[in-house]
Formats: C-alpha cells, structure tokens, sequence
C-alpha cells in the first residue's frame, strides 16, 4: 500500500564541518527564538541556517530567509560542506535515550528503531498514508515558502507502521551490525544517535516489498506533509515529465507502531481565565466526576504532588481521569469519569479519547468563550503545568495521561483528525542527518 525508496542522500561531510553534534537541530516546530539564535551563533555549518533562517528589517521578496536558504544550500553543496551519497540507501538510525522524568513510563534507557526513506506522496483519501492532526494555515505557508525556494526537504517527517515483530528494522539492525555507522554521537539533550546506509540490494528490496503491504500514519510533521503535496501540485501544474520525479516523494522516518522504544506524552492544558472557587467548579461539573483529593501545606506539597500525579496514572489505566490544580487552592485533584457518563462504544474513535473527554466536559464549562480557550497554555511537563499555576502564571492546570498509539491509529483509519495539542511523540528525530535534495 505504501511505495518507499531507497535514495541518494545528501549529507553533511564530518571531514569539512567537524562534529556532527554542532551541526544539527531539532525539529523547527520546537524551536524558539533563543534557541533559534543560540543555533546561529553554535556553527557556521549549522542546518539552522537551511531550515529556520533569520529575518532581516530589510528583507522583501527577493531577498529573506527562504531565498537565503537556498543560497546557502547551493553554496554548502558547491563547496564540498554537503556530498550526495553515490549508492543508494535506506539509512537506519536508531536513539538510545531516557524517557523525560515527568512521563509515565519507567525511568529506564529506551531505544527508538526506524530508517529514513523516501516515501510516494498520496492523497489523504488513498487509504495509503492517514494524518491524525489538523494543520494551521501559517505554518504551510511558511513551509511552502522554504521547499519552493531550496527544492530539498530538510528535515524528515516522522510516520509510524504496524509491523509486530519487528521484521523490516529486524533486517536493517543485522545489516547495521555488519558496518560502522555515518554517525555515532551523543546530542545536547545526552541522547546517543547512530546512522547507518543500509545499501545491500537484498535487504532493500525486502525492506521495500514488505512496506508495500503497510499503512502510514504521520506521527509528526502534518505541515510538511500537507506542504509537500502543494509543492508537488505546483509542479506538475507546469508541465514536465510524466514519470515519477523527486518532488514526488518525500523524506520520512519510518517507525514500527509496536517499536518499544516509541514514547507517546500528553500534553497538558493551563488556563489563563478567571476561574471560580475549587467548590464552585465541582458545582459547575456536575456529578459526572469522581474526586480524589490531595490537600498540602508547603511542607507537604511535594509528596502530595507525587501521590497525585501516581494515582493520576494508576486511575487513567482502566478510566478517562484527569489531573486538576487551581491558583489559590491547597489541593490537587484527580477527577474520574464515572463509567455511567462514559462514551457510548458506537460513538467515534475521537470522542473517546481522554483530550476529547477533557474538551467537552471540563474545558467547555471552564472556558466556555473562545478567546479564554485560545489564551490557553500547553506544556508536555507534569511538573511545569503545576508551577505555572503556583506562581500565578496560569489559573488552573488541567493534566492528561498520554494517549495510547492504537487510540491514534484508530482515529487516523476512521478518517478523523485527532484534536489540537493531543500528542507529543518523542524522542523528535534531529534535523540534518540527512537531506532529500530534489534538485542541485
């Protein structure tokens, strides 16, 4: 069902920049304006300067950071600072890292498995590649803009498969281990990233004949994908070749549903709204909650935190459950879906879901206009959402458990997008280890 390929990537020469870890970035949709600077200012070489340039006061249409961009990816592959690899390959990577303290998930070292291919573009309506996010129209744009001017894909969209025994990263780890990795580094976050070019032809017809059968499901990167089939509207509207052509693919990482190293996080709201009184909002809720209450003083804060955000999780295992603090209130709260006010089992996929649930019955009563939803606050840390109400930047936290990768899959098959700021997959593959260059 899905058509990958192996291709000729483009990649930094560690003999011309020096250490890889100075050379890459995150994805640019977790990058701020500090760490955008910070990025500038680390290396010369820096894939920032590709991927989120900087503006300038006298920048205009033919002179901004897009066209800077390409520029630089022109001069970077002119003077040897990017090389094209000259055989074909799939690139296996792998990151061995330690899930974020605040996730619910062992504290013990994981290893997220996947390969870096190009993947056929399709039409959400194929049947072949589903998205589970709705996009905002700015950062198409801004996309668009970059892949217009540079004709290269920068950094890679992350998709998911379903493969439950690990057969097609099986054949890429035995090749791996009969070769020494491109890279092999430790990045700023203490996460150790490995990259292999996997070229031996059997393994890439297997791998590429076993993908036929799969399904994709977008996991990060809704905007470049959605950029990506605009770019390639835009091309074939001006004629050319019939056959497949490089604008016709795009770069992604592709990762087993099943993979035990793929981590999914919550993400949890922080209202910004006035908000009544604890009691007044339990009115406001209605009897559709049970409440289990941790009280505090500042001596004993920290271990009711710790009670609260484990009953949180043992609690959201068998029932929709969310976490509540309120500024002002000495208390954190787990409120618990009674099973008589729970979803009907022929409603959708998306009801059910927990950021569905958290929308419709509390946010909705909380915030009922949109301005006071839109001034809300998002954050993946437990621990974060709790101290922005405690120093006031917030007036109530609303904490959510992670939801699962099959209530994803379920929401993309039935041809639903799942709700703003519902997941937060990790750990976010790095921008610059490869590079899908179109055109040179």
């Amino acid at each position: 069902m899905s058509e990958i390929f192996p291709f000729h990537g483009t990649r930094f020469d560690t003999a011309v920049v020096g250490h890889m870890k100075d050379i890459v970035a995150p994805p640019y949709d977790v990058i701020d304006s500090s760490c955008q600077a910070a990025l500038h200012r680390r290396h010369p070489y820096n894939v920032i300067r590709l991927e989120l340039g900087l503006d300038r006061p006298d920048d205009g249409p033919t002179n901004n950071r897009y066209t800077r961009a390409a520029t630089t990816l022109h001069e970077w592959i002119t003077n040897g600072v990017l090389k094209q690899d000259q055989q074909p390959a799939l690139y296996y990577h792998t990151i061995d890292y330690h899930p974020p303290s605040f996730a619910s998930v062992p504290p013990t070292s994981k290893v997220l498995r996947g390969f870096l291919a190009l993947v056929k573009l399709e039409t959400f309506n194929s049947g072949q590649i589903y998205p589970h996010e709705n996009t905002r129209a700015a950062a198409k744009t801004d996309r668009l803009n970059l892949l217009k001017a540079c004709r290269a894909n920068v950094s890679p969209i992350w998709s998911l498969y379903s493969d439950p025994e690990g057969t097609v990263v099986g054949w890429l780890d035995m090749a791996a281990k009969r070769q020494s990795p491109l890279y092999d580094f430790e990045d700023d976050t203490g996460f150790h990233q490995r990259l292999w070019a996997i070229t031996d032809p059997e393994i890439l017809a297997s791998v590429t004949h076993a993908m036929r059968r799969k399904s994709l499901f977008i996991a990060d990167g809704h905007h470049r994908y959605e950029t990506a089939l605009h770019y390639q509207s835009h091309r074939r509207n001006r004629g050319g070749p019939l056959e497949l052509q490089p604008y016709d693919c795009v770069l992604m990482l592709l990762t087993p549903l099943e993979d035990s190293g793929l981590t999914v996080l919550p993400t949890h709201r922080v209202l910004t709204a006035p908000l009544p009184p604890y009691e007044t909002i339990k009115t406001r809720l209605g009897d559709l909650f049970d409440y289990d209450e941790f009280p505090f003083t500042p001596a004993s804060q920290q271990t009711a935190r710790s009670q609260f955000l484990n009953t949180l999780r043992s609690k959201g295992r068998s029932a929709p459950s969310f976490g509540m603090a309120v500024k002002g209130d000495s208390r954190y709260t787990v409120l618990t879906l009674k099973s008589t006010h729970w979803p009907s089992d022929n409603v959708s996929p998306r009801a059910k879901l927990d950021v569905s649930l958290l929308q419709q019955l509390i946010i909705a009563k909380l915030c009922p206009s949109p301005e006071e939803q839109e001034a809300i606050l998002y954050t993946k840390d437990d621990h974060e959402a709790l101290d922005w109400v405690a120093q006031g930047v917030g007036t109530g936290a609303l904490l959510l458990n992670a939801t699962k990768v099959e209530e994803i899959r379920a929401v993309a098959l039935a041809g639903e997008r799942m709700p703003h700021k519902s997941t937060y997959f990790f750990p976010k593959p790095l921008t610059g280890l490869v590079l899908h260059v179109m055109e040179q």
